[in-house]
C-alpha cells in the first residue's frame, strides 16, 4: 500500500482510505458525520389521518378510463377506414366530428382531443363528486 510521505507526522501511517489520495487515521469517516449530529431529536411531526375513499374512487374511475382507451385503440387498430376518418376530421380541425367518431366506439367518459401535424392526443377524464379525479392521456403518432 502506498503511503504519502508528507500526509502523516507523529500519528503513524494512515489506517483508513476514504478515496484515492485522501487518508484518515479515524475508522469512522468524519466526512460523513453521524445522523444524530444533524438530527439530535426524534421526529415528532404528526401526520394527519388518511382517508383513502377518494383515492379508491379515483382508481375505480381509472379502470373505466382504461377500458375506454382500450375501446378506442382497438377500433383504431382494427379498422383502417375508421382511422382514416378520424385522421381526416382531425386534420380538418373538425373537433365535433372527431368526438362523434370516438363516441361511436362505445366510450362513456369525456374526451378532449388535440392534434398537430405529427399526431393526435386523446385526454380521457373522469370526475368523482364533481371534482376531476383522474385523467388518462393517449398520444398517437401518424407521421
Amino acid at each position: 500500500m502506498y503511503h504519502h510521505p508528507f500526509i502523516y507526522g507523529r500519528q503513524g501511517p494512515p489506517r483508513t482510505v476514504l478515496y484515492p489520495g485522501y487518508y484518515s487515521n479515524i475508522t469512522r469517516h468524519s466526512v460523513f458525520p453521524d445522523h444524530e449530529f444533524y438530527y439530535p431529536y426524534p421526529n415528532y411531526r404528526k401526520y394527519p389521518d388518511v382517508d383513502p375513499s377518494l383515492f379508491n374512487e379515483s382508481a375505480i374511475e381509472m379502470k373505466i378510463l382504461m377500458k375506454d382507451a382500450s375501446l378506442i385503440l382497438t377500433k383504431l387498430a382494427e379498422s383502417k377506414a375508421f382511422a382514416k376518418e378520424v385522421m381526416a376530421a382531425a386534420q380538418a380541425s373538425n373537433n365535433k366530428e372527431v368526438e362523434r367518431l370516438l363516441k361511436t366506439t362505445g366510450i362513456k367518459s369525456d374526451v378532449i382531443t388535440t392534434f398537430n401535424p405529427d399526431g393526435i392526443n386523446f385526454k380521457l377524464m373522469a370526475s368523482v363528486g364533481g371534482t376531476k379525479s383522474s385523467q388518462l392521456t393517449l398520444a398517437l403518432r401518424w407521421r
